[in-house]
C-alpha cells in the first residue's frame, strides 16, 4: 500500500492491531480505495500467515452459484454435481477468507453465513453432514450496510456479527497528498511490466492529477498512469497525455452505481422534500440545515465510532464545538 497521509496512517495502524486478532473485520470505502490490499495485509501479518488466503468477489456468481462456491456441495445436489465439491470457506480452513461485496449476497445466503460465522459450521449444499471450520473472514463492501438494514436488504444480526471489528478507507479526494506517491509507484510498475525506463511525472501533470476528484479512486488513477505511459514518447509523462476530463477540458466524470441517482438530483429532491414538509414556517433554512446537520454528525460519529476526536478531525472542527454540537442535536447515547 502507498500512501503518507494522516488518514492512511490511521489506516495502517488499525490494520497492524487487527492484524494480530481473529475477530471478523469489516472494511468499508468507495470502490477502488484498497480494500483487497488491506484485507491481504491484514492476513499477510497475523498469526495466520501461512494459512491459505482465499477471496470471493460475492458480487460476481448468482445465488445458486455462491451458495456452492462458499460451501461447497455434495454429489448429486443438482444436476452437473458429478462429485463432491469444497467450497471456499472449507478450502480456507487455517487461514482467512476475504468475501468482497457482502452486500450483494441473498437473505437466504446471510443466514447461513450468519450461523459460519457464529458457530463456525455448515452443511455442503445437497448435504446433511456437518463441517466446522476455522477460517478468519475479512468482508468488505462499498455500500452503506445501515442503509441496506433500514431497506431491510441485509440483516440486522449479520451486520453487526460483521462489524466487529472495520476500518474505513478513505477516498483518494480526501488525501490527495498522496497522489504524487501513487502516480509515481504505478510509473514504475507499468514501465518495468513493458521494459521500460520509468519516465519522470512532468509538475504539470502531477498539478492537474493531485487536483482532480477521482470518483473512481486510486484505480483510476492507475489506469490514467497506464494510459499515459503508453502513449508517451519521450523521457516524462506530461500533462498532454491525461484524459481531457483530468485536463479540465471536458466535464468531470460522475459515476452512478445502477438503481441510484446523481448526487445533485438527490439533494435537489430532498430539499423539495424538506420544504414540503415545513409548509408554514418563515425558518426554513435554520430548521433544515438543522436537521441536515443532526444527520451529519450522526454518520460521522458512527464511523468514527463514537470517538469524539475522530469525529471532529473528519468535520474539520474543534471537540468543544463538537461536544456542544452534541448536546444540541441529543447524540450523547452515540458518543463513548
Amino acid at each position: 500500500m502507498v500512501g503518507d497521509s494522516d488518514a492512511m496512517r490511521e489506516v495502517y495502524a488499525l490494520a497492524r492491531r487487527f492484524a494480530r486478532s481473529n475477530s471478523t473485520v469489516l472494511l468499508t470505502g468507495e470502490t477502488g480505495t484498497g480494500k483487497e490490499l488491506v484485507a491481504r495485509a491484514i492476513h499477510d501479518n497475523s498469526p495466520r500467515a501461512d494459512g491459505p488466503y482465499v477471496r470471493v468477489n460475492c458480487g460476481a456468481l448468482a445465488e445458486s452459484l455462491l451458495e456452492s462456491e462458499l460451501f461447497g456441495h455434495a454429489r448429486g445436489a443438482f444436476t452437473s454435481a458429478i462429485e463432491n465439491r469444497t467450497g471456499r470457506f472449507e478450502a480456507a480452513h487455517g487461514g482467512t477468507i476475504f468475501l468482497d461485496e457482502i452486500n450483494s449476497i441473498s437473505k437466504h445466503l446471510q443466514v447461513k453465513l450468519l450461523r459460519v460465522l457464529q458457530e463456525q459450521e455448515f452443511e455442503r449444499v445437497g448435504d446433511t453432514r456437518t463441517i466446522r471450520v476455522n477460517t478468519r473472514v475479512i468482508a468488505a463492501t462499498n455500500r452503506e450496510l445501515l442503509e441496506e438494514v433500514a431497506e431491510d436488504r441485509f440483516r440486522e444480526d449479520l451486520y453487526f456479527r460483521l462489524n466487529v471489528l472495520s476500518i474505513d478507507l478513505p477516498p483518494l479526494r480526501e488525501r490527495s497528498e498522496d497522489i504524487p506517491g501513487l502516480a509515481e509507484h504505478f510509473t514504475a510498475v507499468y514501465a518495468a511490466r513493458d521494459n521500460k525506463t520509468p519516465p519522470k511525472l512532468a509538475p504539470e501533470a502531477l498539478r492537474l492529477l493531485s487536483r482532480y476528484a477521482f470518483p473512481g479512486n486510486v484505480r483510476e488513477l492507475q489506469n490514467y498512469i497506464e494510459r499515459a505511459l503508453a502513449l508517451t514518447e519521450g523521457g516524462a509523462l506530461t500533462s498532454d497525455l491525461l484524459p481531457d476530463h483530468v485536463r479540465g477540458v471536458r466535464p468531470p466524470l460522475k459515476l452512478v452505481r445502477s438503481g441510484e441517482e446523481d448526487t445533485d438530483d438527490l439533494r435537489r429532491k430532498l430539499v423539495r422534500r424538506e420544504l414540503s414538509e415545513l409548509p408554514g414556517s418563515t425558518e426554513v433554512h435554520p430548521e433544515i440545515l438543522g436537521r441536515l446537520e443532526r444527520e451529519v454528525l450522526l454518520q460521522v460519529l458512527r464511523a468514527a465510532q463514537g470517538v469524539q476526536t475522530k469525529a471532529a478531525a473528519r468535520l474539520g472542527i474543534n471537540r468543544n464545538t463538537l461536544h456542544k454540537k452534541i448536546e444540541e442535536h441529543g447524540l450523547s447515547a452515540e458518543v463513548r
